[in-house]
């Protein structure tokens, strides 16, 4: 059964934690979906996880069409969730609901995210009217880096928390569905979750969230000198695969691949009429 943004509500309501990981092509979506993961989140780090940029501000929408379809051919029961790139949204609500359009239309996505809080409420709103889902996230952007001055725990005082709930509640009026809650201390990440009445689901906001999302390589140990604090690995597939690569490389260069196990034949009378 297809899963959609009305289960996310009936999940809050119920009490009952909600899982999401990212994906970025059909092979991981399929895997995952096949798992039980209720949403992929094509996320805009693919920018860095699949593209190699430093950050994700170079991601276009174009990249996240060509993603996002490929996901939605693998998922065939979790809720595909598309992130608006930088500058997707940020100019003009015509521009934001058309970028917007095509990831649902293109991508076949079942909802967007777009980061940012009150100051991105009217672009929800519009969002919203065009029928398309949102998916809020609030708290360390990665879009924001350079006015963050890098990736940093945000909501660290009573200020920056009190305007954290702030743009929590604001979204919510909005209309988004969900609010993804990144980078703050697990006591702001519990505050925000019990005064709201959409799901929140944390990367780096404590267990209290109502779900929880993360990089997918990440929490298979594909970038080994990249481990965030808030990530938990629960497998070495990293290692897996070099180790892997490197039995083929050795097997290959001894000759012991491919054996006749792996190759085809011809019938003897056959080969003989080539000579």
């Amino acid at each position: 059964m297809k899963i959609t943004t009305d289960y996310f509500r009936k999940a809050k309501e119920k009490g009952e934690k909600l899982t999401m990981l990212t994906a970025y092509d059909y092979t991981t979506a399929s895997l995952v979906d096949g798992a039980g993961v209720e949403s992929i989140l094509v996320g805009d780090s693919l920018g860095m996880t699949m593209l190699g940029y430093d950050s994700t501000l170079p991601v276009t929408v174009d990249d996240m069409v060509h993603h996002t379809r490929a996901v939605s051919r693998g998922a065939k029961n979790a809720l595909v969730i598309a992130d608006m790139p930088f500058m997707s949204y940020h100019v003009s609500i015509t521009d934001s609901c058309i970028n917007a359009g095509r990831l649902i239309k293109e991508g076949g996505a079942g909802a967007v995210k777009l980061e940012g809080g009150a100051e991105f409420a009217e672009t929800i709103k519009a969002i919203v009217r065009c029928q398309i889902p949102v998916c809020a996230h609030i708290g360390l952007t990665p879009q924001s880096i350079n006015a963050f001055g890098g990736f940093k725990v945000q909501g660290k005082t009573a200020e920056a928390a009190r305007q954290l709930l702030e743009d929590a509640k604001a979204v919510e009026r909005a209309g988004a569905f969900a609010v993804v809650i990144e980078g703050v201390p697990a006591a702001i990440g519990k505050l925000i979750t019990e005064n709201i009445n959409i799901p929140t689901i944390g990367i780096g906001a404590g267990a209290d969230c109502d779900g929880q999302v993360l990089v997918y390589q990440d929490m298979l140990g594909m970038f080994p000198d990249l481990k965030p604090k808030f990530v938990k690995q629960f497998a070495a597939v990293g290692d897996v695969m070099t180790d892997a690569f490197k039995a083929y490389v050795k097997e290959v260069k001894d000759g012991s691949f491919p054996s006749e196990e792996h190759t085809f034949k011809i019938k003897d009378d056959e080969l003989k009429k080539l000579y």
